[in-house]
This record gives structure tokens, C-alpha cells and sequence, in this order.
């Protein structure tokens, strides 16, 4: 509404009847998106597809070196971590036309935490419950609030277990066969190639891209520091000390297999 608040009671659906489907009922994408002297980048990452990504190895450049000024820009530059899922419109006041409809539903860390809490409860007295269920799942109430100029869904919620059209197998069937593909978002095609998307970076970056870039603010910070640092017994990546993205995408998998 005008204030930036929101309300819609939507269901998350379970692995599509599409050929070639399987596995979990939502795919993730990593995407970076930061801005530097030659402009704005905002693309997805090859990581998704388990590929080298320009913006990444940056990253671990700067985060390799050491000086903390680097790791400060590596975590601003950080893979985000983004879901898709088929979900039904339940209900919806403010648009009812979408009410009955299948969509694809993009979404974050925030909601994938309340999917995850359910499938995973942290206490004794809560019983799992898998919200993709048509049967055994439940509806989500999405609840959205402005608070300080950015969209808030922390009052989301999932209502008690009930089974998607009280059961009905035959409608169950129906919205099932109507769901979106998933694995087309994961088509190389819809991907920019690590040349293209080198020539993006070094164009945000500026004057010499990536290796200059990194050995410029390497030099500076040496050059003002009389502290000599010993190399870091480990190499890591800024993703895999700054995300824990892929110890949940882990353990779902493990559940999937299983």
C-alpha cells in the first residue's frame, strides 16, 4: 500500500511436473551487486553453476591479502544468495485476480529461515513440518512491513499444517502440472560468460580493472603500515568466511537425497 506495507496468504508448492525436474522445490541463484567508480554491477554469478567468477576471485584476492581495509571491500562485494520457488496464491485483497494462480516467487535469506525453522525446528516441542507438502504442508502468510526504508518480513509466517485443497487430490494434480520450470533459470544460456563479465568488472573497477585494482589498494596499505604481517596459515575465499548459505544448501540437499 502507500505506506509500504503488505499482506497475501500464499503456499509453497512442491518439485514441478516438469521433465528433468527433481530434487528440491526451489533453486538458488548467487548474484553480486555493488557499485565502483565506472558505474554499478549487478550480475549473477558463475558460482551458481559451480563455475569461476571473475568478482569472486577479486574477492579472494583482497581477502587473502590480509589488511583488513580489503576484507571490508571483499565483504561489500560478497555473493547475495537469492531463491525461487512455485508458490499458489492463496489469497491477495489488494491484487484477487492473482487468487488460484501459480507463480514463481523470488525471495531471500529472511523467508528461506522461516522455510528452514519448520523443516528444522531448534526446540523439542516443535514437530518438523515440510511446507512444499501438498498434503502435510501450510500456508505462508507474507507480512510486510516498511521499517526504515526497507522492506521487512520478519512478522511472516506459517500458518498450522493443512493439507492444499482440503485434500482434493484431483485439484492438487491440476495446480501441480501448472508450476514453472526451475532448472530454466540454470540454463548456461541465461548466463553471462566469465569474459563478459570480466570486461563488466574491470569497466566498474576503473582504470586497469581487477589486477591493478587489487594491487593498488595492496601497495597503498603497505606503503602507510610498518606492521609486517605473516601469511595466513589458510587461504580463503571472502564466500566461504563471510556465508553460511552453503552448509543450509547442505544439509536441504542430504534431506532431498534422502
Amino acid at each position: 500500500d502507500a505506506a509500504g506495507n503488505g499482506y497475501a496468504v500464499i503456499r509453497f508448492l512442491d518439485t514441478p511436473a516438469v521433465d528433468g525436474e527433481d530434487g528440491l522445490p526451489w533453486i538458488q541463484i548467487w548474484s553480486h551487486g555493488f557499485q565502483g567508480p565506472g558505474g554499478w554491477y549487478i550480475e549473477n554469478s558463475l558460482t551458481t553453476l559451480g563455475k569461476t567468477d571473475p568478482v569472486s576471485e577479486y574477492n579472494t584476492v583482497l581477502w587473502n591479502s590480509g589488511i583488513e581495509s580489503n576484507k571490508e571491500v571483499a565483504r561489500k562485494q560478497k555473493r547475495k544468495l537469492t531463491y525461487i520457488a512455485n508458490v499458489l496464491v492463496i489469497s491477495d485483497a489488494k491484487r484477487p485476480q492473482n487468487e488460484g494462480k501459480v507463480f514463481l516467487y523470488k525471495f531471500g535469506k529472511k523467508i528461506f529461515d522461516k522455510i528452514k525453522e519448520k523443516l528444522e525446528p531448534q526446540f523439542e516441542d516443535e514437530k518438523p513440518l515440510n511446507p512444499f507438502d501438498f498434503w502435510k504442508g501450510a500456508n505462508f502468510k507474507i507480512k510486510i512491513r516498511n521499517v526504515e526504508g526497507y522492506r521487512n518480513y520478519d512478522k511472516s509466517e506459517f500458518d498450522s499444517q493443512t493439507a492444499l485443497f482440503e485434500g482434493d487430490d484431483a485439484k492438487i494434480e491440476k495446480v501441480w502440472k501448472t508450476e514453472h520450470s526451475l532448472k530454466d533459470f540454470l540454463k548456461p544460456e541465461n548466463f553471462k560468460t566469465y569474459d563478459e563479465l570480466k570486461a563488466k568488472l574491470d569497466k566498474v573497477l576503473g582504470a586497469g580493472g581487477v589486477a591493478a585494482a587489487s594491487a593498488k589498494k595492496i601497495d597503498d596499505e603497505e606503503a602507510s603500515s610498518p606492521v609486517v604481517r605473516s601469511a595466513p596459515a589458510k587461504k580463503q575465499t571472502a564466500e566461504s568466511v563471510s556465508l553460511s548459505d552453503d552448509d543450509d544448501m547442505a544439509f536441504f540437499e542430504k534431506l532431498a537425497a534422502e
